[in-house]
């Protein structure tokens, strides 16, 4: 029975919980759950009762894939919106990316600088990667030891000049030097070679930007990610997975006891290339949206586990870099306001529960990054909630979005699943859209 000292009792008829979704009261004392219990349980004297009846109690989201960009190109995104746009879309825990802020995270100092413009504008706990660029080898360790929770490296360029990638022998370096120390190396996986080889022609049709990111530069990328993985006995994780064909050769990895993991997103698995208007490079993104058969095969690499989890990579940028030319505008997609519903409104179409939800958009990206706190709504976790009407709909609004620039692939679809509020250790950020002065913390590896 949990002790005296609770001071929430969160009740629902439906708590996502590891034990599947039951009617419970969730105690909550000092920031963390001290129990789940039944939802008639005996309540402490002075605990403050909150019943929502029968909106849904799930774990608060863990997104571990957001391009915040600040400081440095704080115009394209900055912690202070990109926070706000997390929690209103129920995302109580993110992991910040190592590009696109200048500078980037590759250094301690970066480092530094990138913790002490986030800590006073951080609505949700916010954590770091650090990033492996060609040279940097020397820094990974101190990086490490200073809190991120792993790399981020691209073996294709990145669109920044100040983030090159690594060709196959900085990637075997930095990946050694990494594994000695235990760590977690994460891949932006697209070919270089295959996509230079690729055709590539200006202008708006999508089918031709398609063209210009084929498969192939996922597939032959992976294949050689996985293969370096099994020699170094490194662990790696293959960022937003689009080519469907890459699944069966993880899975094999998998089964081998290599350590591979791959994540999604969205995007690749709620909208499809069929759709994408010519001229429409708001849902341009590297690698891209697929074709509509693609999409059913990566949902079957959820259902049977290969695909570990799903976050947002939300990239965004100013309105102007999204020109009508596929070739020439931002590649990035922004929908960390939007992953919860958009992937609630594709999953029980497909026939998907709210818990494979949960395992895929918290426990999976908490797990992958030792978020040991986050993920699950059990005793001895963070008290982050989201609490959710699942049946009702609502038609997406760029206007309303929290992020700097109101410019979303996701624009007007209606999608289900409403956010009432949103928790964090126990206090409410979020409550029908109305979002409280920031109270996120600054997360470390192994703190």
């Amino acid at each position: 029975m949990p002790g005296v000292d609770v001071k929430l009792v969160l009740r629902s008829t439906r708590v996502v919980t590891p034990e599947g979704i039951r009617a419970a009261a969730v105690f909550v004392a000092g920031g963390e759950i001290e129990g789940v219990l039944p939802y008639d349980a005996v309540v402490p004297a002075g605990a403050r009762v909150v019943d929502v009846g029968g909106d849904v109690v799930m774990p608060g989201l863990v997104d571990t894939h957001v391009h915040v960009n600040d400081p440095g190109r704080a115009e394209w995104e900055g912690f202070w919106t990109a926070t706000r746009a997390a929690a209103a879309g129920g995302v109580t825990t993110l992991l910040d990316m190592p590009l696109n802020s200048l500078p980037p995270t590759t250094t301690v100092g970066n480092l530094r600088v990138k913790q002490d413009v986030a800590r006073s504008k951080a609505h949700v706990d916010v954590g770091f990667w650090g990033g492996a660029l060609p040279g940097n080898v020397k820094d990974l360790r101190p990086l490490y030891d200073a809190g991120v929770f792993g790399f981020k490296c691209f073996l294709s360029p990145s669109g920044v000049e100040e983030f090159p990638e690594l060709d196959q022998e900085q990637l075997a370096r930095s990946m050694a030097e990494i594994a000695g120390f235990g760590g977690l190396l994460i891949v932006h996986a697209e070919d270089p070679h295959h996509l230079a080889e690729a055709p590539q022609r200006s202008g708006g049709k999508y089918a031709d930007f398609l063209a210009s990111r084929p498969r192939d530069a996922e597939n032959a990328a992976i294949a050689h990610l996985i293969a370096q993985a099994r020699r170094l006995g490194a662990r790696v994780h293959v960022l937003h997975l689009s080519s469907a064909d890459a699944l069966p050769l993880i899975a094999e990895a998998k089964r081998e006891g290599v350590g591979v993991s791959v994540e999604s997103c969205p995007h690749f698995l709620t909208l499809t290339a069929e759709e994408v208007p010519d001229g429409a490079t708001e849902f341009k993104c590297c690698p891209p949206i697929r074709e509509a058969v693609n999409q059913d095969a990566l949902w079957a690499g959820l259902a049977d586990g290969t695909i570990d989890c799903v976050v947002s990579d939300h990239s965004p940028c100013t309105t102007d870099l999204k020109t009508g030319d596929f070739a020439s505008a931002w590649g990035g997609i922004s929908s960390l306001q939007l992953g919860l519903p958009a992937m609630w409104t594709e999953a029980r179409r497909r026939g998907h529960s709210l818990e494979d939800v949960v395992r895929w958009m918290s426990a999976g990206p908490a797990a992958l990054a030792g978020l040991g706190r986050k993920g699950a709504i059990e005793a001895g976790r963070d008290a982050d909630f989201v609490v959710l009407a699942p049946e009702e709909s609502f038609t997406v609004d760029p206007a309303g979005l929290q992020h700097r620039n109101q410019v979303t692939a996701y624009a007007g679809k209606t999608l289900h699943g409403v956010v009432r509020s949103t928790w964090l250790r126990g206090t409410r950020i979020v409550a029908d859209g109305v979002l409280a002065e920031p109270t996120g913390r600054l997360l470390e590896r192994n703190h």
